[in-house]
């Protein structure tokens, strides 16, 4: 998936006939599905993020034979300038959820851990968009795919080390959405897994100043301040429970 600001031209750079990505939050788009012309496809399969640049694209990479009328004549040689905002590898997660769910659960271990992290990557794009119930609900996808059964506990180890970020940002996706009870369950759920995790006892802490369960926040905001007495927004929040 890609977010990416382009501009279409007809014969010179002045003829302008399309523009797209230019609002302030341009959507995620997907090559070979919301990115359909072949030349801008191989356009931006070579660039990376934050790369800017102009191509020519001739007929064959572009409208064909017959154009697209009315705007674009047959036979027509189009010029873009094209930047990519963003970009985020998802083929591995494309194949994952087109096997079925007896295949999934035979899926390399490595592999599940490497789609999970695609889709927190997901999750982060959309909660820095703002968009926090989209994030929810890519971090939520993630959580699940690692719902699968470990054959070890080296196996189960590395999950757990996948889970713990993902219910931080569940947690703080929560405390975004103004659901502090939400934000607390999986605050507890990252510490059942990383008792000395700061980052999950100042969640926590956040969650119970939101629900003014003042005593429950200075136990878990004391707590973290202990493991890092030097934390700005620790502090900060303390100062507030105050």
């Amino acid at each position: 998936g890609c977010t990416v600001k382009f501009s279409g031209y007809l014969g010179d750079w002045n003829n302008l006939f399309c523009s797209y990505g230019h609002a302030k939050y341009p959507r995620l788009m997907k090559l070979g599905k919301d990115i359909t012309l072949w030349g801008l496809e191989l356009g931006l399969l070579s660039m990376a993020r934050g790369e800017a640049a102009r191509f020519i694209f001739t007929p064959e990479y572009a409208y064909g034979r017959r154009g697209c009328p009315p705007s674009i004549p047959p036979d027509t040689t189009v010029l873009f300038e094209v930047e990519v905002l963003d970009f985020i590898d998802s083929e591995e997660c494309d194949l994952f959820f087109e096997l079925s769910d007896e295949q999934q659960d035979t899926f390399p271990l490595e592999k599940v851990l490497k789609v999970a992290a695609t889709e927190r990557e997901f999750g982060n794009y959309f909660f820095h968009k703002q968009n926090f119930r989209v994030a929810k609900q890519r971090y939520k996808r993630a959580l699940s795919i690692l719902g699968r059964s470990c054959s070890s506990e080296a196996e189960q180890s590395q999950v757990d080390t996948s889970k713990v970020p993902l219910l931080l940002n569940l947690s703080l996706t929560y405390l975004r959405l103004e659901h502090p009870e939400q934000a607390l369950k999986y605050g507890k759920k990252a510490l059942e897994m990383d008792q000395g995790n700061a980052k999950a006892l100042f969640r926590c802490g956040q969650a119970c100043l939101c629900m003014k369960e003042y005593s429950k926040s200075r136990d878990f905001l004391t707590r973290a301040q202990r493991i890092q007495p030097f934390n700005r927004d620790i502090n900060n929040e303390l100062k507030k429970l105050a």
